[in-house]
């Protein structure tokens, strides 16, 4: 057999590999829905110093907890942004300050990613709660709404019982509620107000685990939502921040005890995001209106930003994630 012929052969059983290897590979494309085509565009991407509004922001205090629904510029929950892919189909989830920050942006992910959801709140804001319930119904999933106070020990275990028989289980809880208020000396941080922080923050989820804890099955997450603050203090929240370090703890411990289980849990950690939090009382009139200028993107974080990693800390494929706290910061604070 001469050179010319052994060539052609090679070219032959080359051209026949690449034929089998497309044919293999063509099904696979084809049944995995994304309906890949020559003639897609590629995926858009933007530049995250742009994306959203930046600092000064107006003076716009509310009373304490505030609406979002009335804040200037409103914050993005991923209301119309977020897609879904079915991460989190069928499981059942409690939410605790589901009606805006970055509990209204896990709220609607969640539910687009499959779940049925339960979302707890201050009764005074039924306003914002109600658009969320909109949102999750809009899905096709179940939505609870559970208007209540979490400084009430017999309200939170009403709280897990109601979510429970709502949803017909749970697997998921994502104890984001929070009491932030800017007090700028130790000395005018009054007992009430100590108190009402501790409540909030520290009791509410230890009273909502606890009570949940018999009715969650191996494979159940639990999500804390702790802060920079655990890391690096502002001086004028001197209760806001420790109980966002006691937080980051019981995540920690919490992940040793429960892992044996199969129960996981982790934290998330954010830095400035523009929330209700921040006009009601959690920062100063001067903070709040440069709110987050300070980072490296030269904004605030918007909830939309975060609502990935509480998907991603709930799925099953984040499997070997436990006693982990993943923060997202904008470039400052901690981890």
């Amino acid at each position: 057999m001469n050179e010319k012929n052994r060539m052609t052969r090679r070219q032959v059983v080359a051209g026949l590999g690449t034929t089998l290897a497309a044919a293999a590979v063509a099904p696979a494309f084809a049944g995995n829905g994304l309906n890949l085509k020559s003639t897609d565009a590629p995926v858009k991407i933007n530049n995250p110093t742009t994306l959203y509004p930046k600092p000064p922001f107006k003076s716009q205090p509310q009373p304490w907890p505030g609406l979002q629904s009335k804040m200037d510029p409103v914050p993005d929950c991923g209301e119309t942004s977020y897609i879904g892919s079915g991460r989190l189909m069928g499981r059942k989830a409690l939410i605790t300050g589901g009606d805006s920050g970055m509990g209204r942006a896990a709220a609607i992910a969640y539910a687009r990613e499959g779940a049925d959801v339960a979302i707890n709140y201050y009764p005074t804001e039924e306003q914002d709660a109600q658009e969320v319930i909109a949102l999750i119904k809009k899905e096709g999933r179940k939505a609870i709404a559970i208007p209540g106070d979490l400084r009430s020990e017999d309200f939170c275990k009403s709280l897990v019982q109601k979510a429970i028989v709502g949803l017909g289980g749970m697997d998921i809880i994502v104890n984001n509620a929070g009491r932030q208020q800017s007090i700028s000396s130790i000395a005018d941080v009054t007992t009430e107000e100590f108190d009402s922080t501790m409540k909030t923050n520290i009791y509410a989820p230890f009273w909502i685990i606890r009570e949940a804890l018999p009715h969650l099955p191996a494979g159940s997450a639990i999500i804390g939502t702790t802060s920079e603050q655990a890391y690096d203090p502002s001086p004028d929240l001197y209760a806001y921040a420790q109980t966002k370090a006691a937080t980051m703890n019981y995540v920690k411990s919490l992940a040793k005890q429960l892992g044996p289980k199969g129960i996981r849990v982790n934290g998330v950690a954010p830095g400035p995001i523009w929330t209700a939090l921040q006009i009601s009382g959690g920062a100063q009139p001067e903070k709040q209106q440069m709110f987050g200028s300070w980072t490296m993107l030269g904004r605030p974080g918007q909830p939309a930003e975060l609502a990935s990693i509480y998907v991603q800390l709930a799925a099953a494929d984040a499997s070997f994630a436990t006693g982990q706290i993943y923060g997202s910061s904008g470039g400052v604070g901690m981890p």
